[in-house]
């Protein structure tokens, strides 16, 4: 009876595996399936100041220039551990450099790595799915004219079983759905746009969106604000609750955009201060965009943990 039960354990095992290994098979795109598209690198080096590419890529407190030398190295902590930026710049051997443009889009829509593998959800790619394969391709293009720089980043600090990259195909199962957000279809072009910029290139969702004990996002409490995923204080609510913006209005919200002043007089601090400078760069119709996008949401409350 004892080695009737251990077989039965052990097929158990065998099929449970079986099951998981197929259910956690990377996706991914094939290059027939990317457009014909003449890359334009003004739209690419846009996306790539409002995704903030700089502010996790480039060596700590980089300006000018070398916000463009992209070697890595951001330490992002997080309740399952430290994840260490990449190098993203044209280097072969330790960036992008040798990376096809089905390499980069797979990437950033599908979270996989050219080599095939599961890349961890602390790269944003939830959100960048919901991007356009245009934006994306001249995002890739800006890249490639970026400088190559060698830099060996640590390899991530992940305590088991967070470790494993195969599960992260389970985690994909249940958080990204491949599809890119959808606004509300009678909103004005200026709300669509900003819903585009918002959920997609600036993936303001990734730290205004508090989290399950999966690390996935709760959809129903978006941008309500929550506890910072690196352990200190609390990410704000950007929703027009009390909690949140509800008395700020369009104009103010643009202006702070801006300057970095809220209307208070008090500026931003924390991450949102490498956030302000990326929304800096933008154009002022884009920064109305994203204002009215917020204040059109639902009123969310921020549900913020009592103060000790």
């Amino acid at each position: 009876m004892i080695r009737f039960l251990l077989k039965l354990a052990a097929a158990g095992a065998v099929v449970g595996g079986t099951v998981f290994w197929i259910l956690t098979i990377p996706n991914t795109l094939d290059a027939s399936d990317l457009p014909d598209h003449n890359a334009d690198l003004a739209n690419g080096e846009y996306m790539f100041n409002i995704g903030g590419c700089a502010s996790c890529h480039a060596a700590p407190k980089s300006t000018g220039d070398a916000r463009q030398v992209l070697v890595g190295g951001v330490t992002l902590g997080s309740p399952f551990g430290d994840f260490h930026v990449p190098n993203i710049s044209q280097d072969k051997e330790t960036g992008i450099g040798g990376w096809s443009d089905i390499d980069f889009i797979n990437a950033m829509v599908k979270g996989v790595s050219p080599e095939g593998q599961h890349y961890f959800p602390a790269f944003p790619y939830r959100s960048y799915q919901n991007m356009t394969i245009p934006d994306l391709l001249d995002l890739k293009a800006f890249l490639d004219t970026t400088p190559a720089k060698s830099s060996q980043v640590p390899d991530h600090e992940l305590p088991f079983p967070f470790n494993i990259r195969r599960s992260v195909g389970m985690w994909k199962l249940m958080y990204l759905d491949g599809k890119p957000a959808d606004p509300a279809p009678d909103a004005s072009d200026s709300i669509k746009r900003g819903a585009y910029l918002v959920q997609g290139p600036a993936h303001c969702g990734e730290c205004h969106t508090p989290r399950d004990i999966l690390g996935g996002p709760i959809d129903a409490r978006s941008f309500g604000g929550a506890p910072n995923p690196e352990g200190k204080g609390f990410i704000p609510n950007i929703t027009p609750h009390k909690t949140g913006i509800k008395s700020w209005s369009e104009d103010e919200l643009v202006t702070s955009f801006e300057d970095g002043f809220k209307p208070d007089f008090d500026s931003f601090g924390s991450s949102m201060v490498e956030v302000q400078i990326n929304l800096s760069l933008i154009n002022d119709g884009d920064r109305r965009a994203i204002a009215q996008y917020l204040l059109s949401l639902d009123p969310v409350d921020a549900q913020r943990p009592p103060k000790k």
